[in-house]
């Protein structure tokens, strides 16, 4: 059996143990468990590639936007990262974001995912979760997380992700966005973003089906590649049975947001 292949499956064991104590709710420990061997693979796996033929190096890349605005109801702020460090084929992803729309819309969410490049433009991912709160209420809530990212037709880069909490919820959500270039340097980004939900979330105050929709542009003028001012554009609604929910418990079913912002690269 190759290195490579005993290093995933020995992977995978870990990850079976650590979602069995993340069933049992034992969260915290779940968590760090996850991280700890996402973190020890790629650091064998590394110490492997040093010591062979190829020679094997370990990159990253990360971003992060930080933005301030205004929604219809008060101050919007939006702090966004993510990024990964691993090789050509095996990836630790951190993915975090913080944004407040108003008096409307709160969300503070984390991720620590192993993602696998599998076909040329196309990576698999599973890991971790963990949502402060989300878009509908303030609760915190733990995930085994599954999903796809990559380069689809027409230059869209996409994200689409499975989340089974540990209350036995189910849940999946959808991004697309891409780059237009005005110039060299200006760039426009559109984007859309959707989650659905499989079943009804009285916690979350979330109904079954399509919950809710954003979507946006953000047009940034890149300095430098690796710091670039922006401004952006949002329009988020809930739908379906989660609006008429909203609109029972007397909350704003949509909301519109202007944000200036930088984002920088390293």
């Amino acid at each position: 059996m190759s290195s490579a292949r005993k290093s995933f499956l020995d992977l995978s064991f870990y990850m079976d143990r650590a979602v069995i104590f993340l069933l049992k709710k034992q969260r915290l420990v779940a968590r760090k468990l996850l991280i700890f061997f996402l973190i020890l693979f790629f650091s064998q796996k590394s110490f492997a590639a040093d010591h062979g033929s190829d020679h094997a190096q370990i990159f990253h890349a990360f971003t992060l936007e930080g933005d301030v605005g205004e929604a219809r109801d008060g101050r919007s702020r939006g702090l966004d990262f993510s990024g990964w460090v691993g090789g050509d084929y095996d990836r630790l992803w951190l993915k975090s974001e913080k944004k407040s729309y108003g008096k409307y819309e709160e969300k503070l969410e984390a991720q620590a995912l192993y993602s696998r490049n599998f076909s040329k433009f196309w990576d698999a991912q599973i890991g971790i979760s963990h949502d402060f709160s989300t878009d509908f209420t303030a609760n915190d809530l733990n995930y085994l997380t599954i999903g796809l990212e990559g380069l689809a037709p027409q230059f869209f880069e996409t994200e689409a992700q499975i989340f089974v909490s540990d209350q036995g919820n189910y849940s999946t959500r959808f991004k697309q966005e891409v780059d237009v270039l005005l110039t060299q340097k200006l760039i426009m980004q559109p984007y859309l973003e959707t989650e659905i939900f499989a079943q009804d979330v009285r916690k979350l105050e979330v109904e079954s089906g399509i919950s809710d929709f954003e979507v946006g542009v953000m047009t940034r003028y890149e300095i430098t590649r690796k710091f670039a001012p922006y401004v952006a554009f949002r329009y988020h609604t809930k739908t379906f049975g989660t609006a008429n929910l909203a609109k029972k418990l007397g909350q704003r079913v949509d909301n519109f947001i202007a944000v200036a912002g930088i984002r920088l690269r390293f």
